[in-house]
């Protein structure tokens, strides 16, 4: 599946939901789903600056594609980053580089978050977008 395509599955599934006590517990049961980071890069060197909580986040380069990996000690964070995770791992750096986030405003995740979160939302959107830029310019 393409970025744009996992990104309206994100949007459909959203729209499902009646009110955001509903879309915060499927953000919650998507973060149970996570694919977690093994514990060799649990380290500070891969904690997301800008986040209030402390989100590890991990990319590895598979043939050509990158596949991330993280883990929050939050547990609505941990379902922000398995929903940054599920739109971009699996998908070769350019096309991560290339791609908008409107989806995150189509499915009302920054207005209903708080400041503090909403930052560290973007924050974790950077941090992809810099592991693909980087694992980019290993492929030039």
């Amino acid at each position: 599946m393409t970025i744009a395509e996992i990104q309206e599955e994100l949007i459909d599934e959203f729209s499902m939901f009646e009110d955001w006590e509903e879309r915060y517990q499927y953000m919650i049961d998507l973060g149970k789903s996570l694919p977690l980071i093994d514990l060799e890069f649990k380290t500070e060197d891969n904690i997301i600056k800008g986040c209030q909580s402390k989100v590890w986040l991990h990319a590895e380069m598979d043939d050509d594609s990158l596949t991330f990996t993280a883990d929050s000690d939050a547990i609505i964070t941990k379902g922000i980053i398995a929903i940054l995770i599920r739109t971009f791992s699996n998908q070769h750096p350019k096309a991560i580089i290339e791609s908008n986030t409107d989806f995150i405003d189509k499915i009302g995740l920054k207005e209903h978050l708080s400041p503090t979160r909403a930052n560290g939302l973007v924050s974790m959107v950077k941090q992809i977008k810099m592991y693909a830029i980087a694992y980019q310019t290993q492929l030039n």
